[in-house]
């Protein structure tokens, strides 16, 4: 567990030289308001020109997802925190999922009846607005479209948890689902797929780019994790802060990651 973050100005560029990738959340870390930043736009290029990976986990929707994984310089996201994969290969995207189909259909009604009981337990919930999208996990929107209180975010989160489920509170949604993936696993995922190799073997060479609660998990596994400047406003819900800190928030923080990546790697 991390103390509170250094700023990431302090980040030495001998440390950084090693870097052989970047794992990055997506909302509120590379957009605002939904869409990406120019600046984090732009960052993602310079990366992908020096041949450094970008893999993007996020709490989004598979549906949601699929159009930025063949637009957006990445390697791959991966959707509703480590449960689907999504690489585009010769311009076509290729899907992958971490549960079998078997597993996915019995969760499928579960997840319906335990979405059915949060919006008649708790008074003013509403599941998220990119849910058709959604094939391992549901999302209660509590700051995107509708807005909740800390109190009815916490009742939302006990719901689920009494059901058996993993819960998490990102910047917009409280995500619900069955199984053992996280965005964790997510990353071990994808590094295995991509490139053969494992995670915890290069976690030194991995930097970790998030904003919220539910990238703790990640702050807490990742010696290079780095929080974007708006994760200051968690700061009361926090257990677990990342190693760093950005100046800017979203798309500018993001910015300021890459471009001490790239300069460490261009005065080698």
């Amino acid at each position: 567990m991390h103390s509170r973050p250094a700023p990431w100005r302090t980040c030495s560029a001998h440390r950084l030289r090693s870097v052989r990738g970047v794992l990055t959340d997506i909302d509120d870390t590379l957009t605002h308001d939904g869409a990406i930043e120019p600046r984090a736009l732009a960052a993602l290029h310079a990366l992908r020109a020096a041949e450094i990976p970008v893999i993007a986990i996020t709490g989004r929707p598979m549906g949601w997802s699929e159009p930025f994984a063949l637009q957006w310089p990445v390697a791959a996201i991966v959707a509703e925190n480590g449960a689907v994969a999504l690489c585009a290969e010769g311009g076509r995207l290729h899907v992958e999922y971490s549960q079998d189909d078997d597993t996915r259909r019995r969760n499928a009604l579960r997840l319906t009846q335990v979405a059915q009981r949060v919006l008649r337990g708790v008074p003013g919930t509403t599941l998220a607005q990119d849910s058709a999208g959604r094939v391992t996990d549901i999302a209660v929107d509590h700051s995107e479209f509708a807005r909740l209180e800390p109190g009815d975010i916490e009742r939302v989160v006990d719901v689920m948890g009494s059901e058996g489920m993993n819960a998490t509170v990102s910047s917009i949604h409280i995500n619900g689902w069955f199984g053992d993936h996280t965005k964790l696993s997510g990353a071990r995922w994808m590094l295995r797929r991509l490139f053969g190799r494992a995670l915890d073997d290069e976690l030194e060479r991995w930097v970790y780019v998030g904003d919220s609660t539910n990238d703790q998990l990640m702050f807490g596994h990742c010696p290079l994790s780095v929080g974007v400047a708006n994760l200051r406003h968690f700061a009361r819900q926090l257990h677990t802060w990342p190693a760093y800190i950005t100046d800017g928030e979203r798309g500018a923080g993001f910015a300021e990651v890459a471009r001490a990546v790239l300069a460490a790697r261009s005065a080698d």
